[in-house]
């Protein structure tokens, strides 16, 4: 839109789109290209890779937690009196 030289009740008129909607793709936009990563999901294809990333190291972390606690639970000897 700005590369057009759109302004905002223009683009919204070509779009069929509210002007509030507009606006707040806009700040969004404005705000990925500066580096925030926003709470929802992003726009930009930069920011849209950060959040995947974000995503799988998330997992992982909790795979290795998981993992780890599965550790401590085999390492522990066994009672006395059970065996198997």
């Amino acid at each position: 839109m700005r590369q057009q030289g759109y302004s905002v009740p223009q683009a919204c008129q070509a779009l069929n789109i509210g002007d509030t909607a507009l606006r707040r793709w806009l700040a969004q936009v404005e705000a990925e290209a500066t580096g925030t990563t926003p709470l929802g999901k992003a726009l930009t294809p930069e920011q849209q890779r950060i959040q995947m990333l974000a995503a799988q190291v998330k997992r992982l972390e909790m795979e290795k937690a998981i993992l780890n606690k599965a550790a401590t639970l085999f390492a522990e000897p066994e009672p006395l009196g059970i065996r198997s």
